[in-house]
């Protein structure tokens, strides 16, 4: 998976590539999935979500520029593996789930899999982000919003970076936006397309 689909695709953060070799993929999916842990594909976990593709989750990794001291928030805990990878590269991370059944199954996996005591799961609306937790050095949000999560952003430190997919329902850009003190500088990077953000800033659950 590393060397295929990540480091050929023109991922070069060691420290990511690192993180993505350290962290079993297959212990975030359910029993009749881990066979295709490392197929080149997001997979369903339930309740209509889903485990990104490893470039994507590598891709945001890599787009956070994390150097390892970091408060980061992952927004949509999904099955807990994106947030496992980012508590390789961040001192902490706090992750955000809408669905209590996913964040307390996401729970148990990153217990399990050692990560109990750098990443804190939470159930609540996304898009509200954590402001009792915030600053964060870091944002990576895993559902795609319509357009700029202003909380999100205001709850950045200086300089820190978020990283989200912007756009419709059913495509959408990956752009990375640096919190500055002249306002939010946004990158557009590649395509991309993830289930949708659902709350307050996002869309509407219908």
């Amino acid at each position: 998976m590393v060397e295929l689909q990540l480091r050929s695709r023109g991922i070069d953060d060691e420290r990511v590539l690192e993180a993505m070799q350290r962290v079993p993929r297959e212990e975030f999916l359910p029993p009749g999935l881990r066979a295709r842990a490392y197929d080149d594909a997001a997979l369903p976990i339930g309740a209509g979500q889903t485990i990104s593709q490893p470039y994507m989750v590598a891709r945001i990794c890599a787009e956070l520029a994390l150097r390892g001291h970091e408060r980061v928030l992952d927004v949509g805990t999904g099955s807990g593996y994106q947030a496992a990878v980012l508590a390789e590269l961040a001192a902490e991370v706090h992750s955000i789930e809408r669905i209590p059944e996913l964040a307390a199954e996401a729970d148990a996996r990153l217990v399990d899999a050692g990560y109990g005591g750098r990443v804190h799961v939470h159930v609540g609306d996304g898009t509200r982000g954590l402001p009792e937790h915030a600053p964060f050095g870091g944002v990576a949000v895993a559902a795609a919003a319509p357009g700029l999560p202003e909380t999100l952003y205001e709850q950045l430190e200086p300089s820190g970076r978020m990283v989200v997919p912007v756009g419709g329902r059913w495509e959408q850009f990956l752009e990375v936006v640096v919190r500055t003190p002249e306002g939010p500088a946004v990158l557009r990077t590649i395509p991309c397309r993830f289930v949708p953000l659902l709350g307050e800033e996002g869309f509407d659950g219908h």
